[in-house]
């Protein structure tokens, strides 16, 4: 079985040979082991601001099957535009990314005024244009609301009129909120999250989710799956969030790890 962990974030807390030892491991151990056989196992290291943009590079470098994102998390929004790096130099020489991101709107916490939250996206979104690559976007909002979906939306959909192609990451929104990004041709990631008892929302969401939209996701150190919600995650527990996907869905892990791997390979086209 073929796996594709579409966004993970390597820290640089070892060396990218240890780092991937360790995922070994847990995949030839339970529960991993009884989820499903992996016999590849692709990454996508996503970059957060410049730095570890930068460790994403150096991770792919390394690692087999392995390609990197680089780009600005709205919670690093503000740093960015006091400091404003040169990501172009990720486009110069030696390995390209094969997306931009993790971008995005973040209202749960305030680490960012949301205009330059905004200005930010929206700067990266056109360099996904101009480098004919996709975008990774990273949605949060505060309990009950919807504006970081609106003003998100409001920026996607004219970067995909202009043939922009995105992912979704984490998704954690509403079944009617996954249509609208659906309708704009968007993929819809999960993770972990689909295991924890109390995210009846995400498993309700999976219904909409049609099979070739649908992307499989860590976003590690965080969101460890059940029965390792709590601890640090890692790309080797992403067989237990197929697992889950499969059981919701009513198919074999084996047709959720195929159809997956090849939307993250239909998406991310430079890791082909």
């Amino acid at each position: 079985m073929e796996l594709f962990d579409t966004h993970f974030h390597y820290y640089g807390e070892s060396t990218p040979v240890e780092f991937m030892s360790n995922v070994k491991l847990a995949l030839s151990v339970p529960p991993q082991k009884d989820a499903g056989i992996v016999d590849r196992l692709r990454l996508l290291a996503v970059g957060g601001d410049f730095i570890e943009s930068c460790r994403a590079r150096e991770f792919a470098q390394v690692i087999p099957d392995t390609g990197y994102a680089v780009g600005v998390h709205p919670h690093q929004a503000e740093n960015f535009m006091n400091q404003q790096e040169d990501f172009s130099i990720f486009f110069k020489d030696g390995l390209r990314p094969v997306a931009i991101g993790e971008l995005g709107v973040d209202y749960f916490y305030d680490n960012a005024p949301a205009q330059i939250q905004l200005t930010v996206l929206e700067k990266f979104l056109a360099l996904a244009l101009e480098q004919d690559l996709p975008a990774i976007i990273h949605i949060r909002d505060k309990e009950d609301s919807e504006k970081a979906y609106i003003d998100a939306y409001n920026l996607l959909k004219p970067f995909s009129e202009s043939g922009g192609r995105f992912v979704v990451h984490c998704f954690a929104g509403t079944p009617d909120w996954a249509e609208k990004f659906l309708s704009l041709d968007a993929y819809l990631g999960v993770t972990g999250i689909v295991t924890f008892k109390r995210a009846e929302n995400i498993r309700e969401t999976l219904k909409v989710i049609p099979q070739n939209r649908l992307l499989l996701e860590t976003d590690s150190p965080y969101l460890a799956p059940v029965p390792h919600r709590g601890k640090e995650n890692h790309p080797g527990f992403l067989v237990l969030v197929a697992q889950t996907v499969a059981r919701e869905r009513g198919c074999s892990i084996e047709e959720i790890a195929a159809s997956a791997t090849a939307n993250g390979l239909e998406l991310f086209k430079g890791m082909k």
